[in-house]
C-alpha cells in the first residue's frame, strides 16, 4: 500500500510546499489566497464549527446514497429480467443525466423545503445513473458459457441470476460505486449550498460571505478527506463481498 500511495503523497506534498512558498514570497493577502499553514491553523481553531457542520453532510450523503443505490440496484435487476423494461428505462436513465442539477436543486428546495428530502433527491440525481449502468453492463458481460451450463442443468432464471449473473456483475458494480460515492459527497455539498440549515455547504457559503477564504478552503479540505475516506471504504467492502475477485486481481498485480 505504501508503494502505491507514496507517489500521490509526494506530489501533494510538493504542491503544498509550492503553494506555501508562492504565497509567502508574493505576500498575497489571506482574503485572496491563504497559505496552507494558515488554512490548517484556522481549520484547527474552528474545528468545533467544522465538525458540527460535517456531521449533517455525512448523514445526508449516506442516506441519499443508500436510497439511490437501492433504487439503482432494483432498476438494474428489473432491466436484466425484462428486455421490455430495458428498452423503456434505458432512455430514461440517459435523460436523467441531461437534467441540469444547478437548475433542479433550487426548485427542489422550493417544492420540498429545507429538510432532508430535497438533498436526498439531489444526491439520487447525480449518483443513480453510474450505479444502475454499472450493474446493467455487469449483467450483460456475464460469462455466457457458465449461464448456458446452468441452463442445461435445469437451473431456473433466478438460480442463474443468483449464482452466475450477480457475482459476475459485482466487479463492475464496485467500479461504479466508487465513481458514484464521490458524486454523492459533491451532490450533498451542492444541495446544502443551495439551501440548508447546517452542513459544509452552508459553512462554506457563510465563510465566503465574510471573506474567510482560509475557512472555505479548510471546509474544502474536510470535504476531500470525507470523499477519499468513503472511496477507500468501497475497496474494503469489495474485499468482504468479492474475496475471490480481489484475490485473483491481487495475484495478477503481484505477478
Amino acid at each position: 500500500m505504501i508503494r502505491r500511495l507514496w507517489p500521490a503523497a509526494a506530489l501533494v506534498t510538493a504542491l503544498l510546499v509550492a503553494w506555501q512558498v508562492a504565497v509567502t514570497v508574493a505576500g498575497t493577502r489571506p482574503q485572496v489566497l491563504p497559505s496552507p499553514l494558515r488554512v490548517v491553523e484556522q481549520g484547527w481553531a474552528f474545528r468545533a464549527e467544522l465538525w458540527a457542520n460535517t456531521l449533517p453532510t455525512v448523514q445526508v450523503t449516506l442516506i441519499g446514497f443508500t436510497v439511490s443505490m437501492a433504487l439503482a440496484c432494483a432498476a438494474a435487476v428489473a432491466v436484466d429480467f425484462s428486455p421490455w423494461l430495458r428498452r423503456a428505462l434505458t432512455p430514461l436513465l440517459v435523460a436523467s443525466q441531461t437534467l441540469p442539477v444547478v437548475a433542479i436543486a433550487p426548485l427542489l428546495i422550493i417544492w420540498f423545503g429545507f429538510g432532508l428530502l430535497p438533498k436526498v433527491l439531489v444526491i439520487a440525481l447525480v449518483t443513480f445513473f453510474p450505479v444502475a449502468v454499472g450493474l446493467i453492463e455487469g449483467f450483460a458481460a456475464t460469462d455466457r458459457s457458465a449461464t448456458a451450463l446452468l441452463r442445461s442443468m435445469g437451473a431456473s432464471r433466478w438460480q442463474r441470476f443468483r449464482y452466475v449473473r450477480l457475482p459476475g456483475a459485482l466487479p463492475s458494480f464496485f467500479t461504479a460505486l466508487r465513481i458514484a460515492i464521490t458524486y454523492a459527497v459533491t451532490g450533498a455539498i451542492f444541495a446544502e449550498y443551495v439551501g440548508a440549515r447546517a452542513g459544509l455547504g452552508i459553512f462554506m457559503q457563510l465563510q465566503k460571505n465574510q471573506f474567510r477564504t482560509d475557512l472555505v478552503l479548510a471546509a474544502v479540505g474536510v470535504t476531500a478527506v470525507l470523499s477519499v475516506t468513503l472511496f477507500a471504504l468501497t475497496f474494503l467492502l469489495q474485499r468482504l463481498v468479492t474475496p475471490w475477485y480481489v484475490a485473483d486481481h491481487d495475484g495478477h498485480g503481484a505477478r
